[in-house]
């Protein structure tokens, strides 16, 4: 009796270390995506991070806030990516860093622009997208009524209203920026548009698991050590490489 215990014991924790681990992710072209090959980039790199450490990812694709939220109450195991804050901290294990984000900002090429400070972009007009967070010179300026920014509901509106002389500027990850010209926009939009050299944030993107999750804090550093393994073997910068864009939208 004690063996078919035991035996029945060890089958079910085997099974339980079997389960997937359960990610929630959101639309980001082309970084994260249901869609997109491998779910974007940065879910590839995440999954391929843990595979080597023998655990499989099973991704869920919510809204941003959705997802955040089912992470954070540990009804899933974590998200993925996130700009670290102290606030995540106290209810996440934050990983390595997962990819870098620049944001830039976006400009028609017929009209000259340059910017050293904040103060720079006084009296222009500015679109950016409901939501966002672009730094925090940046976000006090706005809410203090110095910077006059129209909050647009998606990016793709954003550069819209670019192209249509509405606003000046238009502050964009440049990846995402650029895939977004290319995957929605003609050659001849994207001719006209030019970025500024100098980046509005930058910023690293995490992994996130959930500190309501017995087990993440294990699960974390076996996912940095993959993410490091990963990194060695060259395929974190062959992945990244493989997403950009020609290089046409010359600053």
């Amino acid at each position: 009796m004690r063996l078919v215990l035991l035996l029945c014991t060890l089958l079910l924790g085997s099974l339980q270390a079997a389960e997937p681990l359960r990610l929630t992710n959101g639309e980001w072209p082309p970084y994260l995506g249901e869609r997109l090959p491998h779910h974007g980039v940065a879910s590839r790199i995440v999954a391929e991070a843990f595979a080597l450490q023998g655990i499989e990812v099973q991704w869920e694709f919510h809204p941003w806030a959705r997802s955040l939220k089912l992470a954070e109450q540990g009804q899933r195991d974590g998200s993925a990516v996130w700009l670290y804050s102290a606030e995540r901290a106290q209810r996440f294990h934050i990983s390595d860093p997962v990819v870098e984000s620049g944001y830039y900002l976006f400009h028609r090429k017929s009209r000259a622009f340059d910017w050293n400070a904040i103060d720079d972009l006084r009296g222009l007009r500015i679109a950016g997208t409901r939501g966002y967070d672009y730094g925090s010179a940046f976000q006090q300026a706005e809410a203090a009524g110095e910077l006059q920014v129209t909050r647009m509901t998606s990016d793709e509106q954003g550069f819209r209203q670019l192209l249509a002389g509405r606003v000046e500027l238009f502050p964009m990850d440049k990846v995402v920026g650029f895939d977004m010209l290319y995957q929605h926009f003609s050659a001849a939009d994207r001719a006209r548009l030019s970025f500024h050299p100098i980046p509005l944030r930058s910023d690293s993107l995490h992994l996130l698991l959930s500190r309501e999750v017995p087990g993440n804090a294990e699960r974390i550093a076996r996912f940095n050590r993959g993410l490091a393994q990963l990194r060695d073997s060259g395929k974190v910068a062959q992945y990244l490489l493989e997403i950009q864009q020609p290089l046409s939208l010359t600053p």
